[in-house]
C-alpha cells in the first residue's frame, strides 16, 4: 500500500519560504514566513504578527504550531 501526499499539503509545501496566514481554532492568526511545514500539518514560521480575536497585535520571532490546531491556511496567490 502506498501513501500519497494530497493537494492541500502539496500546496503548503509549496508555500515554504513565502508569506502565509495561520488561523488556529482559538481564533487567533499568525501571519509570518513559513519555515517549515510537516504533513500532518505542523509548521514553523518565523518574524510573526500575531492577532488575538479581541483585536490586540503581538510580534513573535519564531513559532512552531502543532496542525492538529490549525483551522486554515493563507497563501499567496500565486501558488494557487
Amino acid at each position: 500500500m502506498t501513501s500519497t501526499i494530497g493537494i492541500p499539503i502539496k500546496l503548503l509545501n509549496e508555500a515554504t519560504g513565502h508569506l502565509v496566514t495561520v488561523e488556529i481554532d482559538s481564533g487567533q492568526t499568525y501571519r509570518g514566513k513559513l519555515i517549515e511545514a510537516e504533513d500532518n500539518m505542523n509548521c514553523q514560521l518565523e518574524n510573526i504578527n500575531v492577532t488575538q480575536r479581541d483585536g490586540r497585535v503581538t510580534h513573535l520571532d519564531r513559532v512552531y504550531i502543532r496542525g492538529s490546531h490549525v483551522r486554515l491556511f493563507i497563501v499567496p496567490d500565486m501558488l494557487k
